[in-house]
């Protein structure tokens, strides 16, 4: 199956996201540990749950192709059985 450039963007972001979300938590502790462990635990966490919260807009985008391109298919069909 071949996948138009919209899919093609999507995939590419969402794999760089996934990339951020790992280099960047290992970065934002190696900073914040000079302020304590527990601080440096928390400060990463956080930076976590804010990529993954954009992580999944991202997957969002790419559901909601999917599922345009699925009612286009039935709006299809629907249409063919309408006109018989």
């Amino acid at each position: 199956m071949q996948k138009d450039i919209y899919e093609k963007i999507i995939g590419f972001l969402l794999g760089a996201s996934w990339a951020i979300v790992l280099f960047g938590a290992l970065l934002t502790f190696k900073i914040f540990i000079n302020f304590g462990i527990i601080i440096a635990i928390f400060s990463t966490l956080l930076f976590i749950f804010i990529s993954l919260f954009f992580v999944l807009a991202i997957d969002a985008f790419l559901v909601n192709k999917q599922r345009l391109k699925e009612a286009q298919k039935q709006t299809k069909l629907l249409e063919k059985l309408y006109t018989s």
